[in-house]
């Protein structure tokens, strides 16, 4: 999970209010228990210490939430009168979250937000494709190209005039389908996508497929069902786009643990994973964090350490915290204080399910792998 979203929240010292919210159904009873949620999470930020301008602004933007177009709710960051970011949930909250404090509670949002890939679907025929983005917001047009119309189609005539036509046919599906490779290419890397899909025409798909750079080749896979055609959408398709999301996050979670158990401290060579708080926050420090591994469960996300202003100003001791820089330093939760300098690097996220515990994920809950690899300490 990337969270190059959070990047209005990194400018602002806070503190912070946070609000997880599920606007409820849309009909009289919904809006009467609207009313009454939002009521108790402004009572809740006020007597956390919220300043009134902060709470308002927070009121107001609740209030004005429509069921519709939330169904699972949205999350808020606010501070100094203002909502600074609003972002959609896609799934619901177990209750409302509302807190006051440091930092903005961020780790919630693994899990509401989830870890479904970004994934660019392209629909594809002889003559082109369309493209479409599948993110938490929804489905989106990511742009389409054009080949050559003419000529696409064979005949079932053999003499040579006819072979030399079909060479011709099959010249256009090849530039065609190097055409669209290109432009696909473009559209993932412009939509930072994940995963790719590519639905439609079996003869062109892998076809597109082979042209794909090595990088985009790699995360990309093809389904049977549906087509470019207007009305070609199908259950089958949907479940077969879902399935490939699953897999591929599944995928990244086997290869995660895999470098981090390869490479976790330990050993005496060096080593690209870290585990624990003060491992992670010196990595933090350095901009060293490539991925943040989280298991939700994990006893250190809770604990204290400390912050500055800027994102990689991490400490875990409070005496440790006094050569950050300008200001003073505030107690704060870990997984907040990381999340936020993981967002600030550009870093990713990955979040190991509880099912997966075992004593080869981190200590704690909190772990990374490393942009660069560094000698462990001799002990």
């Amino acid at each position: 999970m990337r969270l190059s979203f959070l990047q209005p929240l990194l400018d602002r010292p806070g503190p912070w209010a946070t609000v997880y919210f599920d606007p409820g159904q849309a009909d009289e009873s919904g809006a009467k228990r609207r009313e009454l949620s939002v009521r108790e999470i402004c009572r809740t930020l006020e007597e956390e210490g919220a300043d009134e301008p902060t709470v308002a602004a927070v009121r107001d933007a609740l209030t004005g939430l429509s069921p519709a177009e939330n169904p699972a709710g949205r999350v808020l960051f606010a501070t100094g009168g203002e909502v600074v970011l609003s972002h959609r949930l896609s799934r619901r909250p177990q209750g409302e979250i509302a807190s006051w404090s440091a930092l903005p509670r961020l780790t919630p949002l693994l899990e509401l937000c989830g870890q479904d890939p970004v994934s660019l679907v392209a629909y594809i025929d002889r003559t082109g494709a369309d493209f479409e983005l599948r993110a938490d917001s929804g489905p989106e047009d990511s742009g389409h190209v054009e080949g050559q119309q003419w000529p696409v189609h064979r005949t079932t005539a053999s003499d040579w005039s006819e072979r030399h036509f079909q060479l011709k046919v099959e010249n256009t599906w090849e530039h065609n389908a190097a055409e669209i490779a290109e432009k696909l290419a473009a559209a993932y890397e412009e939509s930072h996508a994940d995963l790719v899909v590519l639905v439609g025409d079996p003869r062109e798909r892998p076809a597109v497929r082979d042209k794909l750079p090595e990088a985009v080749r790699a995360v990309t896979v093809e389904t049977e069902h549906g087509g470019r055609a207007a009305g070609s959408g199908s259950a089958a398709l949907e479940e077969a786009i879902e399935n490939a999301r699953q897999e591929h996050v599944h995928r990244r979670i086997d290869e995660a643990l895999d470098r981090f158990r390869a490479g976790r401290v330990g050993t005496d060579r060096p080593t690209d994973a870290v585990e624990g708080v003060p491992a992670v926050v010196d990595a933090a420090r350095e901009h060293r964090i490539d991925t943040l591994l989280v298991c939700p469960d994990g006893p250190d996300l809770h604990r204290e350490m400390w912050a500055g202003t800027d994102p990689d100003q991490v400490a875990v001791r409070r005496t440790d915290a006094d050569a950050l820089g300008d200001g003073e330093p505030v107690s704060v939760r870990a997984d907040d204080a990381l999340l936020r300098s993981a967002a600030a690097t550009s870093a990713d996220v990955l979040i190991i399910p509880s099912e997966e515990a075992s004593d080869d994920v981190p200590a704690g809950g909190l772990g990374a792998l490393l942009r660069w690899t560094y000698e462990p300490s001799a002990t």
